[in-house]
């Protein structure tokens, strides 16, 4: 794959990644959600700090996948944020469709894990850098790329 296509790629799927997040905080910010209702309810775990939570992560993984520096970073925080919305609707009562609506939040949450694996494998030459460089901050020896 060239390397103009391969850049190309990266941008348009961070891009998703970013648009994915921010526009479902509006939801989020907003108040009190089904889906974290359901979940608070399922847990014991309080809604709001719940939902901020995550809010909170989203808009960290939707801004860092935005940054050439980070981008295979804040991909790698996608896949987790989005793997982790795909255990609790498999998992618990959430269920994969909460809303009636043809699980269009699942189905999101597994385009969106599919792409953030997409972008965090064509930044892998930049996420290999990061984990070197706070690597050799710690004191340990750096990965040889082959």
């Amino acid at each position: 794959m060239s390397l103009s296509l391969k850049n190309l790629l990266a941008w348009l799927g961070a891009v998703w990644i970013s648009f994915e997040f921010f526009w479902y905080e509006q939801y989020k910010l907003a108040g009190p959600t089904l889906v974290f209702e359901r979940l608070s309810d399922w847990s014991g775990i309080p809604e709001q700090p719940f939902r901020l939570f995550v809010a909170s992560m989203e808009i960290a993984a939707g801004a860092l996948v935005l940054i050439p520096a980070t981008q295979g970073f804040g991909a790698l925080f996608a896949v987790g944020i989005m793997a982790g919305a795909i255990v609790f609707h498999l998992f618990t009562p959430l269920g994969v469709d909460p809303y009636g609506d043809g699980g269009q939040l699942f189905k999101e949450a597994c385009f969106t894990l599919v792409v953030a694996s997409i972008v965090a494998f064509l930044r892998r030459e930049g996420l290999l850098a990061l984990l070197n460089h706070v690597l050799q901050r710690m004191g340990f020896a750096p990965f040889r790329s082959s």
